[in-house]
């Protein structure tokens, strides 16, 4: 059987529970942990069991948000990209609403963001630009903007690639533009609150934690990771040392006053200690080291040890001291996240892979390979509810992950 027939088997619709909720990029903490018990910790001899297919996504890398039972992405059709709404137990295309223009590259066209949901809203970007407020229940935007022509930027290379994020009223990205490198726009009418920098535009997410007494937003923007107010945009503080000049992809990693960020192109990771208080925050290195140098695929961090691909190498490290515990070849270069004890590991060349997230040693549980098709699986899956989503640009396919 083609790795194109495996990837489309047909399947029968699915379980009845209500979906799990992964509301954004990442999860809905952002760290790439998922909520989930119960799950399967080996699988069949011909894979998980597939719940069922669909086509019809177009072109793209975005990855998926789950929410109220819905699964959200985006796709590119033609000249258009679009904002997808399916229903999560059968796969079926409930609306699909434009959003954005059509963005075209060598290494694959289309969308590289993921729908972010907050209550009601769905909040996307699209690879040129276009930020879009769409309503969840039926897809009628309640707002749009380019972004990157309102403030002056200049679409990234490879494709904005962000995952817009919303904190309290503010959504909050990177356009990239001069005295406007990250802004913060009103959630439901898009008005300008406030913008901060003026470094060009890189690939990653931000997030925002509390922290010295304020809210903080960190941004991995194209020339270095920079920490600001997230109420007002001041920027309390910078490290440059872990950004290259090619492409800053990661989404920063925080945890009890400490902040993980990591590149590649030959580059390494940073572990910043936070100090301050009373609204000023500082940053000091903690160690720079070339041992995880995480390239598309963001760390998670699992008890006192991070788990990210260094390059093509899945690597364990000790968060607050860079030790590294194991290096293995796994899947080959790809995506992780964690659930129920496990890592969930996908390969760019279509390799599913089951693990223990443990320092002790490499211990692989399950594989199951799906094959790819003209580019390489790059779409970071999700775990949602005991099912596993799996994204090969134009297919998607959904497995059931949870012990029956």
């Amino acid at each position: 059987m083609t790795s194109r027939r495996r990837f489309l088997a047909a399947a029968s619709s699915g379980l009845v529970a209500r979906a799990a909720e992964w509301p954004q990029w990442r999860g809905a903490g952002r760290d790439g942990k998922a909520n989930e018990s119960g799950l399967l910790r080996q699988w069949p001899a011909n894979g998980p069991k597939v719940v069922w297919t669909a086509t019809g996504l177009g072109e793209g890398y975005s990855s998926f948000s789950v929410a109220g039972g819905r699964l959200f992405t985006q796709g590119q059709q033609g000249r258009t990209e679009f904002v997808f709404a399916y229903d999560a137990a059968t796969g079926r295309k409930l609306w699909a609403t434009p959003a954005g223009g059509s963005y075209n590259e060598s290494r694959g066209n289309g969308p590289r963001g993921t729908p972010t949901v907050d209550g009601p809203m769905l909040y996307s970007m699209s690879a040129d630009g276009t930020l879009t407020a769409i309503s969840k229940a039926d897809g009628k935007k309640q707002w749009e903007q380019n972004v990157v022509d309102k403030f002056g930027g200049e679409v990234a290379h490879w494709g904005m690639s962000e995952s817009p994020l919303i904190d309290g009223n503010r959504v909050i990205v990177q356009p990239g533009g001069r005295g406007a490198a990250v802004v913060a726009l009103d959630k439901t009418s898009g008005k300008l609150i406030w913008k901060s920098g003026s470094d060009r535009a890189g690939y990653a997410s931000a997030i925002a934690f509390d922290f010295g007494g304020i809210r903080n937003v960190v941004a991995f923007t194209g020339e270095g990771v920079v920490g600001m107010n997230a109420a007002t945009g001041e920027l309390l503080w910078r490290y440059d040392k872990v950004a290259n000049r090619t492409a800053n992809i990661a989404t920063p990693l925080y945890s009890n006053g400490h902040l993980f960020v990591s590149s590649d192109y030959g580059t390494g990771c940073a572990l910043l200690k936070l100090s301050g208080e009373g609204g000023k925050v500082k940053a000091q290195e903690v160690y720079f080291n070339r041992d995880m140098r995480n390239h598309y695929c963001s760390s998670v961090l699992v008890g006192e040890h991070l788990y990210g691909f260094s390059a093509n190498i899945l690597t364990c490290m000790k968060l607050l001291t860079g030790e590294v515990a194991w290096r293995d070849r796994s899947v080959g270069k790809g995506q992780l996240l964690f659930a129920d004890g496990m890592l969930f590991l996908q390969g760019e060349e279509g390799v599913l892979a089951l693990a223990e997230a443990t320092p002790a040693a490499y211990k692989e549980l399950a594989r199951h390979r799906l094959g790819r098709g003209e580019y390489p699986v790059w779409t970071q899956p999700v775990v949602a509810d005991g099912r596993l989503f799996v994204r090969d640009q134009d297919r998607l396919a959904c497995f059931a992950v949870r012990a029956s």
